[in-house]
């Protein structure tokens, strides 16, 4: 593979929200809705972004107003839209993000886009939080990684991370620590709402 490979974005927006209690995805950090907020954010960068999401979440008002590619039930979690949305574009890379990530800035993008290894399976943010292993929730997943993904599902392994880790992925330095911190608690939420 090449640089001719285009990029798409995937912003998975497909979970339950349960440790926070209500959705996550349509939480507002910076005047709009977040999954709005990164999406605006990925189609500053790429030709085509989309939201991963559930059949169910489709008429959501906010996911509605946006592109989506649904989870086929291949898997299960993060994993299944990442290998949904393989199966639909299946020759373009896909840069996928975590709808919950409110630090992550253009900065960041550019950064990883910039870095990319085409040649290699993936490229992905080293973590600050697990040093020396991939971030797999903001990292480029390469058309070639679509077998090691499809290998990963046929022995049922379903962590993204560990797929990442044990394949050919560009590690790419973080140019802020904050921008990989997501907000899964309402906690952590009440700790945001009051450091602004």
């Amino acid at each position: 593979m090449d640089k001719a490979v285009e990029v798409y974005g995937l912003i998975l927006a497909g979970g339950e929200s349960r440790r926070m209690g209500h959705d996550k995805a349509v939480i507002d950090y910076h005047g709009i809705p977040q999954i709005l907020w990164a999406y605006e954010l990925l189609q500053r960068h790429l030709p085509k972004v989309y939201l991963s999401v559930r059949a169910e979440q489709e008429g959501e008002p906010v996911r509605a107003s946006l592109p989506q590619i649904h989870d086929k039930g291949i898997t299960s979690g993060p994993l299944d839209g990442i290998v949904s949305a393989m199966q639909t574009h299946p020759r373009v890379a896909w840069l996928v993000i975590a709808c919950d990530l409110p630090w992550l800035d253009d900065a960041g993008i550019e950064h990883l886009l910039s870095e990319r290894a085409p040649t290699a399976m993936a490229s992905a943010f080293v973590s600050v939080h697990h040093p020396g292993l991939p971030e797999p929730l903001c990292a480029i997943w390469e058309p070639a990684s679509r077998s090691v993904v499809d290998e990963a599902i046929a022995i049922d392994r379903r962590c993204p991370r560990k797929i990442l880790i044990n394949t050919d992925t560009r590690l790419v330095e973080q140019l802020d620590p904050r921008s990989m911190d997501n907000i899964n608690h309402p906690e952590e939420l009440q700790q945001i709402r009051k450091q602004k």
